[in-house]
């Protein structure tokens, strides 16, 4: 089937353009990953959904356009990263492991398999790499003693970079009118405000789990130098597409890009598309870690919500929209997904038969929507038509849900209806035990025997089951 030219929106010029590969037969993407000091918020695995269906994308394309393999890495970082995401307060690293009286390693560990299996659970797939940032320590003395002497500067603190020294610095946050320059803090003998650290010398007496000896005392590389480095060792110092959140574009980003510049002596910024998702918000504001405020994607589930639920609810907003987060927007997903699940089980159940009509159309229209810069809510809709068409053989539309599976990663073709049927944490009742009250229930408004039909319902609400009479998903029961 020929596809449509892939289109996809340039932070750095704020324009679509589109998509042409470096090395057609090698696609490569960089992805800013988690920094390992807690769990990930569900805001945080909103650029996950997001840069999964960028993969998933360039995967479901490849063949048509003439493209080879993707290669795709999602960093770790497991050191350097401050507070403030500038250069003033404590590694968030080093904060955790003292907050919890722990080894900072086993921390760092933790909650790196803590994230994989966030985004196993949201289906999203793996990278080709997932590189530590501690594993590249050598690796970043050798990127910054490159730069230095052209680019950066002492202080007693450690060494500085000196964004003069690069054309057009901070391009990629402020061409437009949303740049937030105000995150940006003082430290006393910067030469510029915008100036940010490239290796944090330890204090006297400071007491750090990790630290390593540089040309510029002990310490710790600058939260930034990690990026740069690795999507250089792994993608090359050209690379096709990098991706993170909207707040990278302030302050992160831009670095790597200075820093970029800086070690090819060149213009180049490292990667050719910068992209870029917007935040979820609540009620009360962005979601965020500081504040205390966050949602898990274990919250999620605790609350009896399936993760492919929040995976929809994301999809169902573009990706450099904000996404309102509210529980009735979940359960909204919720019910969304259940009424595509039991639509595939039907269509999986039915037997062959005569048809007159074809799947490519809808084919046609999944590419045209994700081709428009992974434009998924009119994707959705599409699927919606795909599935409700009789005049297509229900194995031609289980043939076409592969596709659409494929780019939007739902994995309706393996979901069951039981799967969604999420046990919150705090339910205590046996599913055994609903399904044999819910028979019994059934036996007695047969025999028209209301007294004893409401008195199970009543049962059973006492212990949290919503008995959903009804409902035209047929779906019984659900744990309120």
């Amino acid at each position: 089937m020929p596809m449509t030219p892939l289109t996809l929106y340039d932070s750095l010029t704020r324009a679509t353009e589109t998509f042409a590969p470096i090395d057609p037969a090698d696609l490569r993407v960089y992805s800013c990953g988690p920094t390992v000091y807690n769990y990930a918020h569900v805001g945080n695995l909103r650029a996950y959904v997001f840069t999964d269906t960028l993969s998933r994308t360039l995967t479901w394309k490849a063949a048509a356009m003439g493209w080879g393999t993707l290669t795709h890495v999602i960093n770790i970082t497991d050191v350097g990263h401050l507070t403030s995401d500038a250069d003033v307060g404590d590694d968030k690293m080093e904060a955790a492991a003292r907050a919890a009286n722990q080894d900072i390693w086993a921390i760092a560990k933790h909650y790196t398999e803590a994230f994989k299996q966030n985004l196993t659970d949201l289906n999203i797939r793996p990278p080709a790499r997932f590189p530590l940032a501690t594993d590249h320590i050598a690796e970043m003395i050798a990127f910054a003693e490159a730069i230095a002497d052209r680019h950066c500067y002492r202080l007693p603190d450690g060494l500085y970079f000196d964004t003069s020294t690069v054309p057009d610095y901070g391009r990629l946050a402020r061409s437009g009118d949303d740049a937030r320059e105000g995150r940006i803090e003082a430290v006393a003998g910067k030469r510029h405000p915008q100036d940010f650290a490239i290796w944090r010398t330890s204090a006297p007496g400071e007491n750090r789990q990790m630290e390593w000896d540089s040309p510029w005392g002990r310490g710790a590389p600058g939260w930034h130098l990690e990026c740069s480095v690795m999507s250089k060792l792994y993608l090359g110092e050209r690379f096709d597409i990098h991706t993170g959140g909207i707040d990278h574009r302030e302050i992160h980003h831009p670095n790597e890009v200075a820093q970029n510049q800086a070690h090819c002596g060149c213009a180049d910024t490292g990667a050719n598309l910068w992209m870029h998702n917007n935040f979820l918000v609540q009620a009360t504001g962005k979601m965020s870690k500081s504040a205390g405020d966050f949602l898990t994607l274990k919250t999620l589930v605790d609350r009896g919500f399936h993760p492919l639920a929040y995976r929809l609810m994301c999809l169902q907003a573009h990706y450099r929209s904000e996404l309102d987060f509210s529980w009735d927007n979940l359960a909204a997903a919720t019910t969304r997904l259940k009424r595509l699940a039991q639509t595939v089980a039907a269509l999986r159940d039915r037997p062959p038969g005569p048809a007159t009509g074809s799947a490519d159309a809808y084919r046609a229209q999944l590419d045209a929507a994700i081709s428009d810069d992974l434009a998924t809510p009119r994707a959705l809709p599409v699927l919606d038509a795909m599935l409700a068409d009789k005049r297509i053989a229900a194995a031609d539309r289980m043939a076409a849900l592969a596709d659409f599976d494929a780019v939007l990663g739902l994995d309706l073709a393996n979901l069951t209806r039981a799967a969604l049927r999420v046990r919150p944490a705090q339910a205590t009742i046996d599913e055994a035990d609903i399904a044999a009250a819910l028979a019994e229930r059934r036996e007695a408004r047969a025999a028209k025997d209301f007294r004893r039909s409401d008195a199970i319902r009543d049962r059973l609400i006492a212990d949290g089951v919503e008995v959903m009479d009804g409902d035209p998903l047929g779906w019984d029961w659900r744990l309120a």
